[in-house]
């Protein structure tokens, strides 16, 4: 007879014993923060988070027979650190594995047991940034354990951690009951189909998350159809990210069904379709739903296959719609006609519209010209990406004189000029609608708005 996978000690199964059998085989069993006698209270009180959650987590780490984390317990001093100046509400633990400026060790899943028994009981951090590291499955247990018994957690970011559809599941199935938690990011993890139905489950129950990143998680035909349909009933949810799916086929169905979700969902407020491989069609059957939609502010369908056909449903779409925004159009190919289109009903119609990224389109001079005509007559349009398109001198000069007059601020574009033996030049600044998506800058702010400005325009659901 087969023997049976082993769990923690003691632990009560989430939902089934295949769940439970996820846990690393040799943790030890989760000790009750109960004491039982005055001696075992007082070493209670002596761990306590109140003590330091640097010695915490040490004495924790002993306790347990764990390897101390560095990279942790230099994070935990540092939080011990705003605590005693008094800066002890609402703090976001920052442990992300792509930490250039500190030594980092990644933490791995057993060293998530360890610290999601302190933060359980941590009342004043609500959000929590494990990013980067190597939690895999065995972590995604505990995360799902803290989503259960931290009730102020508000902002989990799990992004590339290596889960996959089976950690995936146990998440999605603890935010069935979960009323706090308002941004998750799974970004980069392959929970696959399978994980993505359950996550579709689950927003046909909670009601209280806003944000949901599930980019680049190899989603499936199935699982993204779902979404569209949850969505159409979902109230909550302000913002979604499906970027990348595995898709097959030329049909573009996907596009099909979000089309029908936007015409009866008037609650979301970003839509985040990147790499979904969409064409004229599928722009096609969103703009369709534009006309009935009221409430989306932020529109991503860069990297796709739109053309300046494309852009015919959207410069019309945009004369009568109010409440777009932010349209990112970046690495598609609408070219000069597409760039036309856009301006003319920019410049005549429509004045909600404040940002718009054009990146890598293969537009030459006139249609960049063209919109940075737009600029001077709607003041509204604030924000402008042109880099990765072909300048000649009069885009250069164009552009150039936007910054200087003030009509364009130097933080609102992602060109800068400057001048080579009388001649104008347009050089490339590090601006843009999110540029910090997949990372975040060494030096300045994290989340600079001049860098991420799509976010900042349109602030759903962002972390503490």
């Amino acid at each position: 007879m087969a023997a049976q996978p082993l769990r923690p000690v003691g632990e009560r199964s989430m939902g089934s014993s295949r769940e439970a059998a996820r846990a690393p085989a040799r943790s030890p069993a989760w000790a009750s923060t109960q004491a039982s006698t005055p001696g075992a209270a007082l070493a209670v009180q002596r761990d306590s988070p109140e003590s330091g959650l640097q010695k915490h987590y040490s004495n924790l780490c002993m306790e347990k027979s764990q390897k101390i984390n560095p990279f942790i317990l230099h994070i935990l001093q540092e939080v011990d650190e705003e605590i005693k100046k008094g800066l002890a509400a609402g703090i976001t633990l920052n442990i992300a594995g792509n930490n250039r400026l500190v030594p980092v060790e990644r933490v791995t899943g057993e060293d998530f047991w360890i610290l999601s028994k302190i933060l359980k009981n941590c009342l004043y951090i609500n959000g929590l940034d494990v990013g980067y590291n190597l939690l895999c499955d065995v972590g995604a247990y505990y995360a799902a354990k803290l989503l259960q018994k931290q009730l102020n957690l508000i902002y989990l970011n799990l992004m590339f951690n290596d889960i996959g559809p089976e950690g995936g599941e146990l998440i999605a199935k603890v935010l069935h009951k979960n009323r706090t938690l308002k941004y998750l990011r799974m970004t980069g993890n392959k929970i696959e189909n399978k994980g993505g139905m359950f996550f579709a489950a689950m927003l046909q129950i909670n009601s209280s998350l806003e944000k949901l990143d599930l980019g680049d998680c190899d989603l499936g035909m199935q699982s993204v159809i779902a979404f569209a349909t949850v969505l159409t009933q979902n109230q909550a949810i302000k913002a979604i990210n499906l970027n990348r799916p595995i898709l097959y086929g030329e049909q573009e169905e996907s596009t099909v069904h979000v089309g029908r979700m936007l015409k009866e969902n008037h609650c979301l407020v970003a839509l985040h379709m990147c790499k979904h491989d969409i064409k004229n069609s599928g722009i096609q059957q969103l703009c369709d739903a534009l006309y009935l939609n009221s409430s989306l502010r932020y529109l991503d369908v860069s990297c796709n296959k739109i053309t300046h056909d494309g852009m015919v449903y959207l410069a019309d779409v945009l004369k009568s719609n109010t409440t777009l925004e932010v349209i990112d159009l970046s690495f598609n190919r609408i070219e000069n006609a597409g760039a036309n289109y856009l301006s003319e009903t920019l410049t005549s119609h429509n004045r909600s519209l404040k940002a718009l990224s054009v990146v890598s389109n293969n537009i030459e001079g006139e249609g960049l010209v063209a919109l940075s005509q737009s600029m001077k007559t709607n003041l509204t349009f604030s924000h402008i990406y042109i880099w990765g398109n072909k300048f000649d001198e009069a885009t250069c000069v164009a552009y150039s004189d936007l910054i200087q007059t003030g009509c364009l601020k130097p933080d609102n574009t992602d060109v800068e000029p400057f001048v080579v033996d009388g001649r104008v030049y347009l050089a490339e600044v590090s601006n843009g609608l999110k540029k910090h998506y997949y990372w975040t800058s060494t030096y300045g702010e994290s989340y600079d708005h001049s860098s991420n400005a799509g976010f900042a325009l349109v602030p759903v659901g962002q972390q503490p």
